[in-house]
């Protein structure tokens, strides 16, 4: 398995094309299941939807069954707290209509 990963890591942009590993990277191959991340939420869809076609091909370069799913992570952004833009005092939506 190990030299399924480093093959899946050292020559993703052979095995995926030049354009997908422009934005996205394989992150672990753990037990069959390659999470790999996207750097934003269109290549992160965009990946999902190919995840079958994935499968198939790097399966064919690394050997039957090296990989059986893809996980695909897209980008982290920062999460907002409840409230966080909130205006103190205001009334909510009612505001704008008087």
């Amino acid at each position: 398995m190990a030299a399924a990963t480093g093959s899946v890591f050292g020559r993703w942009a052979q095995i995926v094309g030049p354009e997908l590993a422009d934005h996205t990277q394989p992150e672990a191959l753990r037990d069959g299941e390659l999470t790999v991340v996207a750097d934003s939420t269109a290549w992160a869809t965009q990946l999902r939807l190919l995840a079958a076609q994935l499968v198939r091909r790097l399966n064919a370069e690394l050997g039957a069954g090296a990989v059986q799913r893809v996980k695909v992570r897209g980008p982290v952004t920062a999460t907002r707290r409840p409230g966080e833009w909130r205006v103190r005092g205001s009334r909510g939506p009612r505001d704008t209509y008087g």
